[in-house]
Order: C-alpha cells, then structure tokens, then sequence
C-alpha cells in the first residue's frame, strides 16, 4: 500500500474514532448543544459529524425532535460498542503515560565493542538502577547492524551514515590518531635526526620506513590530510590484528605505530603510555550519533534512555577532544 494511501487509512481511522466520541457525548448530554460545550466545538459539527457517522453506518442512531432525542435499537447498541472502544483507548494512552515516567520492558542496544565497553556500558547501569522496571541488552560489534533485521531500538554509530533509512541523533566526533610508545617515539626521533638532518617525522609518508601495527579491518592505507593536501600512505605493518586492545598493547611494548580512534587511546594518552604522532595530520573528524529506524515511533524506553544518556555522552566526546588537544 502506498504511503498517501496508508495516510489516509489512519486518518479515515483517528476520524471515526472522533465521531464515536461526538456520538457518545450528545447522548450523555442528552443534547447537540450541550454536547457541543462539553467537546470545545461548534453545534454545526457536531450535527455534521453525527449525519456522517450514520452515513457511514448506514443506519439511524437517534430519533431527533424539537424537543429530546431517543436512541433508536441500532444507537442503543452502537452505543455500548463506542463506549468499549473508547475505554480501550483511553486505558491504552493512560498506561502509555505511566511508561512514560516510568519505562517498562526491555531495551536493546548495539555499539561498537570498544566505545561501547567504555562509554555506553556505564551510562547503561545507571539508567537500569534508576529504572527499576526496565531489562536491558547490549550487543557490542564492531561491524554495522541493521537495526530492523536484527530487532535493536537503538544503536550507536561511529562514521558518515550511509543507510537514509535511520534516523540520527549527534554526539560528536572523534579522530584518527597515530600514537606510539615515548620510548619508541625517542629512538625513532634520534634515528631521523641523525639520517636526516634534524628533520625527524615531518610528513605522514615517513611511515613507508617505519613500523606499523594494523587494525585488520582498517586495511593497510592509512588516510591524511597534511598541509591542506589529501594523501593516503600504504603501510607495511610488522604486526596486524582485529582486536583494538591487542593493538595498543603492542604499541605499548614498543612494537609500532598504530591508527586508532581517538577514545580508544586516551587513557593512554592521559597516562602518557602512548603519545600521538603526525597529529597535525588528522583526516577530517568522524561523527557519532545515536541512530534509529525511521519508521517507527520513539518508544517510552528509547526516550528515556535518549534523555539520560545524550548529555553525558557529549560531555564524555568533548573530553576526549581536550586530551587530544593537550599534545
């Protein structure tokens, strides 16, 4: 079916529901007048909206004079069906209200494994302690999710979108940082100075000649933007993996240069185990947002978690861009 036509399907829909309502009113009121003051509406719509409604019908639900007005068989039956339906509603939207101070049921959640262990695992157990009423489930990949296919409410992407069936909400950013281990970072500077005049580790090329250690997923090109100029600089990695903790370990001991996102290296940096390298030389930031299905409504649940979460979440990227720019 198409949109225009599911459109106006809901709205034939949301009408009689409010024509049910109309109905219901002047019965209780006992006239359209006073039907009229009690709803906030003309006495012409509401004679309107009850001849539609027994159009639709095809029936007659009141007898009207000058004076009273009588439910006819049909009436007195539609009636006791309105009021049910209308019950019904109201219960629904009343216990919509309550979830929505106080949530209830199960939230699912996606983010990559490292950003999620460190940023969104936290934030999670304290919104599940104030939330008493709430699951929650955290599945953490570092690979994109189709958030419709594998059943999550939310997700956390780092990176442009690519999919314009998702619905984002930003955070920040973060960068690609080449970091090292200070003690690596010495004797490299010493062996530059001494090949190369005191020019030591001025161009991202420089990383042809020494060694590299890979994020497996990342490939071995390494992007740049040096000077105003775009360039992408192959490596040759001594070691490579598909684990971000392995790698900074490595980078750690000694063994290399690594690339990774900036969170993924801050304590480091904080703790000055690892120092960044070619910093001046960062492509441009990374985005992370929030990202939901477009075509569902915003559950109690997802606005909740939304609510508590966004501002520390920012908080925390704006940290991570402080230390980077300490160096």
């Amino acid at each position: 079916m198409a949109r225009t036509q599911i459109a106006e399907s809901e709205q034939r829909q949301m009408d009689k529901l409010k024509a049910m309502a109309t109905f219901v009113a002047i019965v209780d009121q006992g006239s359209m007048s006073a039907a009229a003051d009690q709803l906030a509406r003309s006495p012409a719509a509401v004679v309107r909206s009850l001849a539609e409604l027994e159009k639709q019908l095809g029936v007659r639900l009141l007898n009207r004079s000058t004076r009273r007005l009588a439910l006819t068989d049909e009436g007195r039956d539609y009636l006791q069906h309105c009021r049910r339906i209308l019950a019904d509603v109201d219960a629904a939207e009343f216990q919509l209200d309550t979830r929505r101070a106080n949530p209830a049921g199960k939230l699912s959640i996606t983010a990559p494994m490292m950003f999620g262990r460190m940023h969104i695992a936290p934030l999670l157990n304290q919104w599940l302690q104030q939330h008493e009423g709430m699951s929650a489930e955290l599945t953490l990949l570092d690979r994109t999710v189709d958030l419709i296919e594998e059943g999550f409410d939310l997700g956390l992407r780092i990176g442009q979108l690519a999919d314009s069936s998702l619905v984002a909400k930003p955070l920040g950013h973060v960068r690609w940082v080449l970091c090292t281990s200070p003690d690596l970072l010495k004797r490299l500077t010493q062996t530059q100075q001494q090949e190369q005049q005191n020019q030591s580790l001025i161009h991202p090329l420089d990383l042809q000649e020494l060694p590299t250690l890979a994020f497996t997923a990342s490939g071995n090109h390494w992007p740049f933007r040096h000077e105003g100029s775009d360039c992408t600089v192959k490596i040759k990695p001594v070691f490579a993996s598909n684990q971000i903790d392995t790698l900074l370990q490595a980078c750690r001991d000694g063994l290399g240069i690594t690339r990774v996102l900036s969170y993924q290296a801050q304590q480091d940096f904080e703790q000055g185990t690892l120092v960044p390298v070619f910093a001046n030389s960062s492509p441009a930031p990374v985005p992370v947002q929030f990202v939901m299905p477009h075509n569902r409504l915003v559950s109690p649940r997802v606005r909740s978690f939304l609510n508590s979460t966004t501002e520390p979440l920012q908080q925390r990227l704006q940290d991570i861009e402080q230390t980077l720019s300490g160096f």
